[in-house]
């Protein structure tokens, strides 16, 4: 583990694939905040031999990242993003990957669901949302203890 204690969210490198189909390599320009949100499908159930205490199994997970940003025209994964606000089915399906600080990696297929490319004041820099929302299994590959 190169890294410990608290650090800043800007240290985390995403990437994402262009195509739909390789690795994720591309940054994304501009980004500024990321959530992501986890949702655990959880089973219950109360067995006659518990005396009334229910039991609890993890039967399911899925997760979303919202992410809002600046709008950069001529950014490779920017303009790849934007793009799918007006395609629908595979075409707005990719990979992307998050690095984080102490090492650890997600890399996920996702379908990508722009919600805004360039609206606001028209004072205001175009903005780029956008929902990453998994689409299947993602590879987890915690940090080295190095």
């Amino acid at each position: 583990m190169a890294f410990k204690g608290v650090f800043p969210v800007y240290n985390m490198k995403i990437k994402i694939s262009t195509d739909g189909t390789t690795e994720p390599s591309v940054d994304i320009a501009d980004l500024e905040t990321m959530g992501i949100s986890i949702e655990g499908n959880v089973e219950t159930w109360t067995p006659f031999g518990s005396d009334g205490w229910g039991r609890a199994l993890m039967t399911g997970k899925s997760f979303s990242i919202e992410f809002t940003g600046k709008r950069h025209i001529g950014d490779p994964g920017n303009d790849y993003i934007a793009e799918t606000a007006w395609k629908d089915g595979l075409d707005c399906s990719t990979k992307m990957s998050i690095e984080f600080p102490d090492g650890a990696t997600l890399v996920f297929a996702c379908v990508l669901n722009v919600t805004n490319v360039g609206g606001g004041d028209s004072t205001n820099v175009g903005p780029l949302e956008f929902t990453a929302q998994n689409d299947g299994k993602p590879t987890w590959t915690p940090a080295s203890e190095e």
